[in-house]
């Protein structure tokens, strides 16, 4: 193999996308990063623009290989990650015709009830109408509407204009595919918030007719469906005009950043867990078996083969809560800056705690009413311990998950791996291994860990490497271990945090009646 060939990897996050070149030794030669806005509205309203996503994503692309020094005519594929959960509607070209539906728009909220609730019903699911869901796909559609299900109904009741105008209905990962090939196809990974596939281990991938009735969606507004790993097809000659590359070069259906993230963070065995704290954060791992915790909204999802899913679940708010941080209270800072502040807070804040739950939560609760607080403050309470404090709720609700991550597991991870923007501090990463009271890894370049995943899967997907050698190339550079001087205040403060959702759960939901 020429070992100058090269991969474009791809990550969507919320905030903008990624890109990379990296070759196929899984070693990033340049990376470009763009911004996009949001739009967060009334009413649950939360959308981006389509449009502006390709339009970054391109101008990235073409930073980043001129960037890299490499021979254009070398380029091996495209290789694609990002966030999951969002609705772009498209045209027959893959063109936008109107705003992107992120995970967390809540619009279809009132239409829920109508797909999986009735008058006996707990956290907003009906026991009868939920169990053939679960039963086949793992999971089912949100009561929140935050996910396609709820996105299809607003956009036929309440946007019938773009609806109609729609010929598809696509995963960020998939119109990404879509923009570059022009090929309308999704993987039962990529689809897995739609709950439309037959899950159950060993089945071929397909939608199922009974689900996609129950979840009044359009059969013919859904993408084609291909095994996960497949080559989508050849990139587009406009497209690869404009990046300056050969027109043959091979696109990977894209994969949900879940699943880059277990590549990227090299825990690839059975059961070698993972956390990420990006702006959202999750904790995952590959296991031999289908199974739902609907209570806790954590299930085993279509992974990266048949035989083992891929544990997912989901904060709403990780390292966005920093990020709400430095824009709406410490405008004037850096993320730079935020961390110094914080290493000269005492560790627990004197018993400032931080619920960071400024969107609601998803794991270990469905709860989109539940908000943010800041609790224990007193006029000691400065900049840096407000800093704290909030990476040290991040960390807690890591814990909080991970309580019942553990019993969903079924045995207890000796180690845990962290990556993401938020693994880049060494601060958060030591508060992590108290909180989880566990040894955490961190592999080298945690930032780009789902951009170095994504590359490493191409290689997969293209027959060239197995999954196991794709997770070797993430290689361990630190380890933070939980028996620490500060290890007695995180797991007094923990005990605490653990019951603040029960304590303030009424009052969050009086308060947002409002």
């Amino acid at each position: 193999m020429n070992m100058d060939r090269w991969i474009l990897a791809i990550d969507l996050g919320n905030g903008g996308p990624k890109v990379a070149v990296v070759d196929l030794q899984n070693r990033i030669r340049a990376v470009s990063v763009r911004s996009v806005g949001v739009n967060i509205g009334l009413g649950g309203l939360a959308t981006q623009d389509g449009h502006e996503w390709w339009s970054a994503l391109m101008d990235a692309s073409r930073e980043a290989i001129a960037a890299s020094n490499v021979n254009p005519a070398d380029m091996h594929a495209v290789s694609i990650t990002g966030q999951w959960g969002s609705t772009v509607p498209v045209d027959s070209s893959g063109v936008p015709v109107g705003d992107v539906l992120l995970w967390a728009d809540t619009r279809g909220q009132k239409y829920m009830k109508e797909v999986i609730g009735g008058p006996v019903s707990y956290q907003g699911f009906s026991p009868f109408r939920v169990l053939p869901w679960v039963k086949k796909t793992g999971g089912a559609p949100t009561p929140s509407g935050a996910d396609p299900t709820g996105h299809s109904l607003v956009l036929q009741r309440e946007l019938s204009e773009t609806y109609g105008r729609a010929a598809y209905l696509l995963e960020p990962v998939d119109y990404l595919g879509m923009r570059f090939t022009g090929v309308a196809a999704a993987t039962p990974a990529s689809m897995i918030l739609s709950w439309l596939t037959d899950n159950r281990l060993g089945n071929e991938p397909a939608y199922d007719d009974a689900l996609i009735s129950k979840s009044k969606r359009d059969f013919l507004k859904l993408p084609q469906l291909r095994a996960t790993g497949s080559i989508l097809g050849n990139i587009l000659p406009h497209v690869a005009d404009s990046l300056g590359i050969p027109h043959q070069v091979p696109v990977i259906c894209g994969i949900p950043d879940l699943h880059a993230a277990v590549i990227g963070s090299g825990a690839v065995e059975p059961f070698a867990t993972h956390v990420t704290i990006s702006t959202t954060a999750w904790i995952g791992a590959r296991v031999p078996f289908k199974k739902t915790d609907i209570l806790h909204s954590i299930a085993s999802v279509p992974g990266l083969d048949n035989h083992y899913p891929i544990v997912a679940n989901n904060h709403e708010t990780g390292g966005a809560a920093l990020r709400w941080l430095l824009e709406q209270v410490l405008p004037h800072e850096s993320y730079e800056s935020l961390i110094a502040k914080a290493e000269h807070a005492p560790p627990g804040c004197e018993g400032v705690l931080f619920t960071p739950w400024l969107n609601g939560e998803r794991s270990p609760v469905e709860d989109k009413r539940v908000r943010a607080s800041f609790l224990n403050m007193s006029l000691r309470t400065d900049q840096a311990a407000l800093v704290r404090s909030v990476m040290e709720g991040v960390a807690f609700n890591s814990r909080w998950l991970f309580d019942a991550y553990e019993k969903f597991l079924g045995k207890k991870p000796d180690v845990v791996r962290i990556i993401g923007g938020g693994a880049q501090s060494d601060l958060w990463c030591q508060m992590h291994a108290y909180a989880l009271n566990r040894p955490v890894e961190r592999p080298a370049e945690p930032r780009d860990a789902q951009l170095k995943g994504a590359a490493a899967w191409a290689q997969v997907a293209l027959g060239e490497i197995s999954l196991e050698e794709a997770g070797k190339f993430a290689r361990v550079t630190d380890t933070f271990y939980p028996d620490g001087p500060d290890r007695e205040i995180y797991q007094e403060l923990y005990s605490h945090y653990k019951g603040l959702y029960a304590t303030l759960k009424k009052t969050h939901h009086r308060l947002n009646k409002l």
